[in-house]
């Protein structure tokens, strides 16, 4: 009972194949066994050492102490902050090993989940409700407001009526957008695992975009620019998805970096590996250093009212992303402040036929 030996080689081979960590310690508290995840996330543990010199976290050591005393299976939790926020969980069970006492526990199994990326993903949920709560929250209080105020004080003003109308389609509008957007991204998340079939020529889909943004980039008074390579770039995607990339990109362009006058999107062949790759330059003002991670994000806006004046929804580059990874590709982000952003999405290619649109 003092070495790993006390762990047979058959139980040692199935916990070792858990992503769980295990560590097993005789009834003393020493530690006789762990798995290859214990080793690896808490750094190696040595048989014999006693287990509250090895793993320094009250919470555990307290009911290691409560299970081995009342032989019930106990429950711990706790948090490290440092280096990076981390959760754990662990279930401590005492158990008999063989040729100890039957009816007796002589060892304890401390079994511990990292809980990180189950915490990461809940509080991405939370704060998605709690933005796209918002989001709808303010341009329904604006109806609701003009709505009262049209079957009130302005009943009979028919040019407050016609003033309040408008505002009310302009919100209505917005909410169209966001609804859009997020049923939109929630159809791309069912499908993230689902590898896309189709044949695409990515050149062909810069060039359909393209001409399908032109309008807004006049409006904007943006000249948009095009550079394809002449041989056609094909990928394995979703022509959709892949337009709505494209779209996203240049639509984001126009509107946050059209100051620079115009934009340049380009498609060509990738010069070190056999990839696509697609790139979105415009000559504006630039983006701070600290934004760049976090473009991506659900809902985060560089400047919130500008994203607002401008009819963003905050999820264009959200989609973007999703997008990029169902294709197994690669999202890179370059900018400089005064001299403008370019967003390239890096693609394998394939070599069949072509869809587009």
């Amino acid at each position: 009972m003092e070495t790993a030996e006390a762990v047979s080689a058959d139980t040692q081979a199935i916990l070792d194949a858990s992503p769980d960590a295990c560590i097993v310690l005789a009834g003393d508290g020493t530690i006789l066994w762990a798995n290859r995840a214990a080793n690896d996330q808490f750094g190696q543990f040595t048989a014999g050492t006693p287990f509250s010199f090895a793993l320094r976290v009250p919470e555990l050591i307290r009911a290691v102490e409560i299970a081995s005393r009342s032989g019930f299976t106990e429950r711990a939790r706790w948090s490290e902050k440092v280096p990076t926020s981390r959760w754990f969980e662990a279930f401590i069970s005492p158990f008999s090993l063989t040729g100890g006492p039957v009816g007796r526990h002589n060892a304890i199994a401390v079994f511990v989940r990292d809980l990180s990326e189950q915490k990461r993903l809940e509080r991405m949920r939370e704060d998605f409700v709690a933005n796209a709560s918002h989001e709808l929250r303010t341009p329904l209080a604006a109806l609701t407001g003009f709505i009262e105020t049209l079957q009130g004080p302005a009943r009979d003003d028919p040019k407050a009526r016609e003033q309040f109308l408008a505002i009310m389609r302009e919100q209505a509008d917005r909410m169209k957008r966001l609804t859009d957007a997020l049923l939109s991204l929630s159809r791309i998340e069912m499908r993230a695992h689902v590898r896309p079939t189709e044949s695409v020529d990515l050149a062909e889909t810069a060039r359909y975009a393209v001409e399908m943004m032109r309008s807004m980039a006049d409006e904007h008074g943006v000249a948009l620019e095009l550079a394809i390579d002449e041989e056609p770039l094909m990928v394995r995607g979703d022509s959709d998805e892949l337009v709505q990339l494209v779209d996203n990109l240049i639509e984001n362009a126009i509107k946050y970096g059209g100051g620079g006058g115009r934009v340049h999107v380009s498609a060509r062949r990738g010069e070190a590996d056999d990839t696509a790759v697609i790139a979105v330059q415009d000559f504006g003002r630039g983006i701070a250093p600290e934004h760049v991670p976090r473009l991506t994000e659900r809902f985060y806006r560089v400047d919130v009212e500008e994203s607002r004046a401008r009819q963003g929804t905050g999820l264009g580059l959200a989609i973007v992303k999703h997008i990029v990874a169902r294709h197994r590709g690669r999202l890179t982000v370059r900018s400089e402040l005064g001299a403008g952003s370019t967003f390239s999405v890096r693609l394998p290619l394939s070599s069949t036929k072509a869809k587009v649109g």
